[in-house]
């Protein structure tokens, strides 16, 4: 398969971060590394999804370190981002939603990079400052450049990913125009499928079959629609788990799980025993979690004490 034949993926992580670990991280880069050797997909971004303080799990610390520890984590990444939406909402919001809006915010986006082939966008460009005069994105310029490559189109993609953290549709096909064409000449380029993906492991999966733990609506939305990518953790049986729910049955082709090394070191990390590591003064916490992010939770004093 070609660059522009291939499904373009967006990994979208939702859960507590509480704090973020490396098994998180490990997660995107497996995600990714599986769905490249696949030969059907490219992984062009990742994005975290922090949940807002009114979850209610015990011991969650304010969205605001959770979200400081997130960019720490990910800060030598250049391809996974942390997303603030769901901390910066009035109330919890569920997966679906999440989704949703990430769908939707990159509608937007997309009109900043597309545009119809007969009417240029006047869309301001993401970043730009409030108030200030929007820019076309395309100038009206006589030399006509030569046909911009799938590398460059797929970089317009990732850079305004790079700015704002976002997906779009599921399953939808854009036509890519030439920002420097001519306005009377636009030529129409390869048309790439992008897919937003929920990314989890395999705990989120078998809660799926808990009774009345998930809406059944949005299960359908989100395996139906959307599709997930599951990495097991604990050597998880995944097709027992999925055996147990008519919903994961009836959408099987939609999850993928990553088959790599079933005792990979980092599918028994969690935030819970970094938490605990870290209240009873445990070395391992540098194995579950990154320097920055141990250096940030000791000068702010997070978990020190069983409530967190």
């Amino acid at each position: 398969m070609t660059e522009t034949t291939k499904t373009h993926v967006i990994l979208l992580a939702c859960g507590s971060f509480n704090p973020i670990t490396k098994g998180h991280i490990q997660m995107f880069e497996r995600a990714r590394d599986y769905l490249h050797k696949t030969g059907r997909f490219i992984v062009i971004g990742g994005i975290v999804s922090p949940v807002h303080d009114s979850y209610g799990k015990q011991g969650l610390v304010s969205s605001r370190h959770r979200l400081i520890m997130c960019q720490l984590a990910v800060q030598n990444s250049d391809w996974i981002r942390v997303d603030p939406w769901e901390c910066y909402q009035d109330t919890w919001q569920t997966t679906c939603s999440v989704l949703e809006h990430h769908r939707d915010l990159m509608k937007r986006v997309t009109g900043c990079i597309l545009s119809n082939v007969n009417t240029p966008s006047m869309t301001p460009v993401i970043g730009q400052p409030q108030h200030e005069t929007p820019q076309p994105i395309y100038q009206n310029n006589n030399n006509v450049p030569a046909k911009p490559t799938a590398a460059k189109i797929l970089g317009k993609v990732g850079e305004s990913l790079s700015r704002i953290c976002c997906v779009r549709p599921p399953v939808e096909r854009f036509t890519f125009v030439d920002e420097n064409a001519n306005l009377g000449t636009v030529m129409r380029y390869e048309e790439i499928e992008l897919r937003i993906l929920l990314l989890c492991g395999s705990d989120l999966l078998e809660s799926f079959c808990i009774p009345g733990l998930w809406n059944e609506a949005d299960m359908e939305v989100i395996v139906g629609d959307f599709g997930i990518v599951v990495v097991p953790r604990d050597a998880a049986d995944t097709d027992r788990i999925m055996n147990h729910s008519s919903i994961l049955r009836k959408y099987k082709n939609n999850i993928m799980v990553v088959k790599d090394d079933i005792n990979h070191p980092m599918s028994v990390v969690s935030s819970t025993k970094s938490r605990l590591a870290l209240q009873h003064g445990d070395g391992h916490v540098v194995d579950y979690l990154s320097q920055p992010v141990i250096d940030y939770i000791l000068k702010s004093q997070l978990y020190i004490n069983a409530s967190g």
